[in-house]
């Protein structure tokens, strides 16, 4: 025998096991020491079946992050090509930032008017009665708790905000229209034609929403209102002139609210998606 020469070319060739007692089944039916019919167990379970000896290959965390930071990437150039000004590009471009003649609460009248159609589908409210009296006033109360989860949620862009209490004494009494709402600020038009920017961390926020359903275009006649009560009555005529029809929420039989601007320092998209938990609060 020639040691240096190679090994014959295998063609064709396949390599089978004629053991009698091959090594798998016979290990498996081994160890299984529990079952009655280990050649049951085998032949229902394993034979013939393709087992994972290792843990499949995942994706690494780094993988992942760089599959986002791509996403994120195109997101951001895809809104760049839209033209679509980000909330972070807004203030350089002066998108937020009023005129002196722009800021003028008469201008901002049609903007409360339809907040006050929006709160009336909102929430839902019932039409307002023919002889708008006392008792038909008491009786259109709503269930106020079932009006917090609606509110909210709700765009306050146009609705009239008062402050009833706050850290800084300056800000009490301060009314306006609200034009924009970041995070942590209200900006409100006041009645004598003034731009103020009122922070919610440590201020109580007063405002209202109408008793009955109306829309934006045709306000109800204006009405004698209390404002130191939470429900105000209209007056009793319902043919007022049309120089005398109401102008603010205030004007009209409506529901106060208190807002708690500690619990309420959140972006309006944000307040439309969070859940919120009731819970107590202690405001000193």
């Amino acid at each position: 025998m020639d040691i240096y020469t190679g090994p014959p070319p295998l063609i064709n060739y396949s390599v089978k096991l004629a053991s009698s007692a091959p090594f798998t089944p016979t290990y498996v039916k081994g160890n299984i020491s529990r079952s009655a019919d280990a050649a049951q167990l085998y032949a229902s379970r394993v034979q013939g079946r393709q087992i994972l000896l290792e843990n499949p290959v995942r994706e690494s965390k780094e993988k992942k992050a760089r599959e986002e930071r791509k996403a994120k990437r195109l997101a951001e150039k895809a809104r760049r090509d839209s033209g679509i000004i980000g909330r972070r590009d807004a203030p350089r471009h002066g998108l937020w930032r009023l005129k002196r003649e722009e800021t003028k609460f008469s201008l901002f009248l049609p903007l409360h008017s339809l907040w006050l159609g929006y709160m009336s589908e909102l929430l839902a409210l019932p039409p307002a009665p023919s002889i708008p009296i006392a008792r038909a006033v008491a009786e259109a109360v709503p269930n106020a708790a079932a009006m917090h989860a609606k509110l909210v949620k709700a765009d306050f862009h146009g609705s009239l905000v008062t402050v009833r209490q706050s850290k800084n004494p300056c800000l009490v009494g301060l009314s306006g229209i609200v034009v924009h709402e970041t995070e942590n600020t209200f900006k409100v038009v006041t009645k004598n034609d003034q731009l103020k920017l009122i922070p919610k961390q440590n201020t109580i926020f007063a405002f209202a929403v109408p008793l009955y359903s109306i829309s934006g275009s045709d306000l109800p006649s204006s009405s004698t209102s209390d404002h130191g009560s939470a429900i105000t009555s209209a007056s009793g005529d319902p043919a007022a002139p049309r120089s005398e029809r109401a102008q603010t929420v205030l004007d009209m039989p409506h529901v106060e609210f208190e807002l708690y601007g500690n619990q309420f320092c959140f972006r309006a998209t944000e307040r439309a998606n969070r859940k919120f938990k009731h819970k107590e609060t202690i405001e000193l």
